[in-house]
């Protein structure tokens, strides 16, 4: 397929999910863990819900937040790449989408998220494609602490403590 091709339905992708955004919404109740991100510079904020299993295992993910198509875009894509899988296979995706923000280099078996590589060549706007895979981050962090919610919220500015 022609780079402008490939380029065109990268978009294409992206405008759906922010236009209709997967999984949105928030979850309560019994095995729910959460936090919050922000990315202070623009304003984004988001923040993400997961429901465990007694195994790890991911049964529902929803975000809710604010922000340009990127960042919303990237949460929603992010969402469904989490669902049904396990908790460590949440984790290693958050460790491959860093990889493809420092490389620009989307790994074969990424599913639509690819349509993201190419924020790395803006590095400004890889905090917002960014933003809603550290808060995930931060969500399985308070998992595996036995917790149900982040104390403090997540942001993308390293100049930030993250409890604003």
């Amino acid at each position: 397929m022609p780079d402008r091709d490939l380029e065109d339905l990268y978009r294409a992708i992206l405008l759906d999910h922010y236009r209709n955004p997967r999984r949105r919404g928030r979850l309560d109740g019994e095995g729910v863990v959460s936090a919050d991100g922000a990315n202070p510079l623009c304003g984004d904020e988001i923040t993400v819900d997961l429901r465990l299993d007694s195994q790890g295992r991911v049964v529902e993910a929803t975000f809710e937040g604010t922000g340009c198509s990127i960042s919303q875009a990237s949460a929603s894509l992010m969402m469904e790449y989490v669902e049904g899988g396990s908790a460590e296979r949440a984790q290693a995706g958050v460790a491959t989408f860093q990889e493809m923000m420092t490389s620009g280099e989307a790994p074969a078996d990424f599913g639509d998220i690819e349509a993201l590589a190419g924020v790395a060549r803006f590095p400004v706007r890889v905090k917002c494609a960014s933003l809603g895979w550290k808060t995930l981050e931060q969500a399985l962090q308070v998992a595996g602490r036995g917790e149900t919610r982040a104390a403090g919220r997540v942001t993308t500015d390293e100049r930030s403590s993250g409890d604003e």
